[in-house]
């Protein structure tokens, strides 16, 4: 089944927060990882990527530096600042109160414990 990509707009910069949350990543290992990650439903192009990391820099939610790879390869890495994990946790907590609210009506107005 496939997802509104109208649905997957509003949660991608949260997704890729997450990630570097994780460990620094160059752009190619971030949209790997993220279609891993969800089983496929995330598929990220290269042209929808690096504009949210370009967001995401100028608002000082990440840092990119560059780093030579053992083959001479040089990559540019995104690196997530502390003003950007502060960021992650609210819309984190912004994604549990809005997934509850839908859940809610999806399911009849019946709460389910959330995260």
């Amino acid at each position: 089944m496939s997802i509104d990509k109208s649905l997957m707009a509003g949660s991608t910069t949260i997704l890729i927060l997450k990630l570097l949350e994780e460990k620094d990543m160059y752009g190619y290992q971030m949209i790997e990882t993220l279609a891993q990650k969800s089983d496929d439903t995330f598929n990220l192009k290269a042209g929808t990527l690096y504009p949210i990391l370009h967001n995401l820099r100028d608002n000082g939610f990440v840092e990119s530096y560059e780093k030579e790879e053992s083959n001479g390869k040089v990559r540019k890495y995104y690196h997530l600042t502390s003003k950007g994990k502060k960021h992650l946790k609210e819309k984190h907590q912004e994604w549990i109160t809005f997934s509850s609210a839908v859940n809610k009506i999806l399911n009849g107005g019946v709460s389910y414990a959330t995260i």
